[in-house]
């Protein structure tokens, strides 16, 4: 019988950021098709909650608080995956600043603002990388989802700080690929077009929606399950020839 070339089952996916908006739809979604999400969030309560409803869908999964940018807690964390399964399969970095950013000029960002969203946006993503390889070294094979936005080719005005951090996840998953292909892991980026989640967004409203919108060639609002199938694929078997590439996932809103 053919190998499912599409199958993640019981593959040990960690996903930063999964106590909510989309890393808890990549959670969710990834214990539904038979993976074992190890979920990284800082937030504890947020934590326990989206393992809950893993397990009572009847998924399996580790919840690990987790500070992406803290060296020692990135550690921490992937020593307690590889405690508890024997490897890590896949990393999604995916923990962010964004939706509780003003929208404003570039020299109105506070500076302790600008370092968090650096910190934790690429600083973090460079961490969790540091992280998990030893793992995937040893073990001759790993998948890297680092997660941008479609907010770089757009340049979008007022959110220099993040911008600037999802331009940097680019050439940081160029990198990663070239230095980690003799170990047999592929790194790629996924970029996302605004996505609507149960997270609210501090500068949304619903002119700048309608505006997001119109500029697509899919017009409609995206959705979780618009970006789930692509975090599958590129976890699965069926990515294998596919790295150090951006996807954008974003009803053509963006051409890259």
């Amino acid at each position: 019988m053919t190998e499912n070339r599409f199958d993640v089952t019981d593959r040990v996916v960690i996903i930063t950021g999964a106590g909510q908006g989309l890393g808890r739809e990549y959670a969710l979604a990834f214990a539904e098709e038979g993976a074992i999400p190890v979920l990284a969030e800082l937030n504890g309560e947020n934590l326990a909650k989206v393992a809950a409803e893993i397990e009572t869908a009847g998924g399996k999964c580790l919840a690990i608080q987790t500070d992406v940018s803290d060296p020692d807690s990135t550690k921490a964390m992937a020593a307690r995956t590889v405690e508890e399964f024997g490897r890590i399969d896949v990393l999604i970095n995916n923990a962010a600043v964004f939706a509780s950013l003003p929208q404003r000029p570039f020299d109105e960002i506070p500076f302790d603002e600008w370092n968090l969203v650096m910190q934790v946006n690429i600083t973090g993503s460079y961490l969790c990388a540091c992280a998990v390889a030893p793992a995937m070294r040893k073990a001759g094979q790993g998948r890297i989802i680092n997660v941008s936005s479609g907010t770089v080719p757009q340049g979008a005005p007022g959110f220099m700080h993040y911008v600037t951090s999802k331009s940097a996840i680019i050439g940081m998953t160029r990198v990663l690929a070239r230095e980690l292909s003799d170990h047999n892991i592929n790194v790629n980026t996924l970029m996302p077009g605004y996505t609507t989640t149960e997270v609210d967004h501090a500068s949304m409203d619903d002119n700048l929606h309608d505006f997001i919108q119109s500029k697509r060639l899919v017009k409609r609002a995206g959705t979780p399950e618009d970006l789930i199938g692509t975090a599958l694929f590129l976890s699965s078997p069926a990515s294998s020839f596919i790295s150090g590439q951006t996807i954008a996932v974003c009803g053509g809103e963006v051409m890259i």
